[in-house]
């Protein structure tokens, strides 16, 4: 089966991996650049639900700061 991973925009996967760093530092997880196989699924799914919350968080803050127009 082929890897369904494709980023659309490839200027993005830099920051995306800081994002995932940074999230993944918030939740006391230890990743390192490059393949994390070792990662428990507890571990990697604090770091994607966190990762989810920060954009969530994001997307309801812009919406209220548009709401003031």
């Amino acid at each position: 089966m082929a890897n369904s991973n494709k980023t659309l925009v490839p200027e993005a996967k830099e920051a995306l991996n800081r994002f995932k760093m940074e999230a993944a530092n918030e939740v006391g997880v230890n990743l390192k650049q490059g393949y994390n196989g070792n990662l428990t699924s507890k571990e990697a799914g604090s770091v994607g639900g966190q990762m989810v919350k920060k954009m969530v968080e994001s997307y309801e803050n812009s919406i209220k700061g548009n709401t003031n127009s």
